[in-house]
């Protein structure tokens, strides 16, 4: 059998385009390199000409996108000399900061919404070792803590203001330009914090420079200058689209909202650190946002679990549900190649999941070869 060398993470499969050196202790838990699934069975049932494939970043270490960022921002935050790292979340950011500090040695600090986060994540964060503070109040306000106690206190934000996070997101593009062989037509992604959507701009920003030659249009993320040297080049960029969840839709609104909710707690944000950014991607990608009642986001998920085996958490079924709308009402054309990235795993929230399902895939039996034949027959 022929030698493959083993993956050891994204920091050392892209190191000559991330703000890395040879002596950069590498905090890593082997993220990234995650499946690009082509669906086949809900773009048959759509009736329509496109291949639509997910990225699913569920199977991360700690189950979402949020690993890519943080291997980048604890494995500076160590080469700076900090021992300690603070965010505020919804749960992933949280999960990925307690994993990635526990891997590094240091302290994890988290401030999470009180009853406002699915147990999956909390469980993650408080078996990692995370010292974790629930505050009464939502995510934008724990947001707006963390920075002011990063100014008092010994500590590194790791929230997608941290612009190592970004760098580390980013990478998602150069694996889907590699395994494509080109860029998408349309990215679509759920959008909380709208770091993500950024950061996937910024890698098809770079990945679409020709070995260290100059863009050939205007991006508001590189100075033409851009990093990637290897791999295929791409003439294009994708169209970006962002979906929020009605109750959480800064974007849709085109203002800050107040006291989001929604049942996709990962996107329950109603102020984005990445707003500007987010905007700019728009405009430059020729794309935009919209947004899915909580009802669509969970049929959405259902769908892609029953029909494609997939099992992502609510939030990433945003993602799926917009474009199944916008294919079906043409503003996704036939003929177009769509990426959904899928940000994080099902197992992430299995309360929501059950209470979807309730007992229609359930049945109580004696246990007796008679009673087990006669409740199979009874199905079939």
């Amino acid at each position: 059998m022929p030698f493959r060398e083993r993956y050891t993470g994204l920091i050392n499969r892209y190191r000559d385009h991330l703000p890395v050196s040879d002596d950069t202790r590498i905090i890593s838990l082997g993220e990234g390199n995650t499946p690009l699934i082509r669906l086949k069975n809900i773009p048959q049932m759509l009736g329509k000409d496109v291949d639509i494939y997910v990225k699913y970043e569920g199977l991360n270490p700690t189950g979402s996108f949020k690993d890519r960022g943080m291997t980048m921002a604890v494995t500076k935050a160590v080469e700076e000399g900090s021992n300690a790292i603070i965010c505020a979340s919804t749960g992933n950011t949280s999960a990925a900061a307690a994993a990635y500090a526990a891997r590094a040695g240091i302290t994890a600090f988290v401030l999470i919404p009180e009853g406002k986060i699915a147990m999956g994540k909390l469980a993650q964060a408080m078996m990692y070792g995370a010292v974790t503070i629930q505050i009464r109040g939502n995510f934008d306000e724990g947001m707006e803590l963390v920075k002011q106690v990063a100014e008092q206190a010994p500590v590194t934000i790791v929230n997608s203001v941290n612009p190592y996070r970004l760098q580390g997101q980013k990478t998602a593009a150069f694996e889907i330009v590699e395994e494509l062989g080109r860029a998408p037509d349309y990215h679509c992604l759920p959008v909380g914090n709208a770091g993500n959507i950024t950061a996937h701009w910024i890698g098809y920003c770079e990945y679409s420079a020709q070995k260290g030659t100059r863009v050939t249009e205007s991006c508001a993320f590189c100075d033409g200058n851009c990093r990637y040297a290897g791999g295929p080049v791409i003439g294009s960029r994708p169209v970006m689209i962002g979906y929020q969840a009605a109750g959480s839709a800064p974007f849709v609104r085109g203002e800050a909202v107040k006291n989001p909710d929604t049942v996709a707690t990962a996107i329950r944000i109603g102020n984005p650190q990445s707003w500007d950014r987010a905007w700019k991607v728009k405009e430059e990608s020729g794309g935009w946002f919209d947004e899915l009642s909580d009802a669509d986001i969970l049929a959405a998920q259902k769908l892609l679990a029953q029909r494609e085996g997939i099992f992502c958490e609510p939030a990433s079924a945003a993602s799926i549900g917009g474009v199944m709308r916008d294919v079906q009402s043409g503003r996704i054309p036939e003929g177009s190649t769509i990426v959904c990235t899928l940000t994080g795993n099902g197992l992430k929230d299995p309360d929501t999941a059950i209470k979807q399902c309730g007992d229609s895939r359930m049945v109580t039996i004696d246990a007796n070869l008679a009673s087990v034949k006669d409740a199979i027959l009874g199905i079939l």
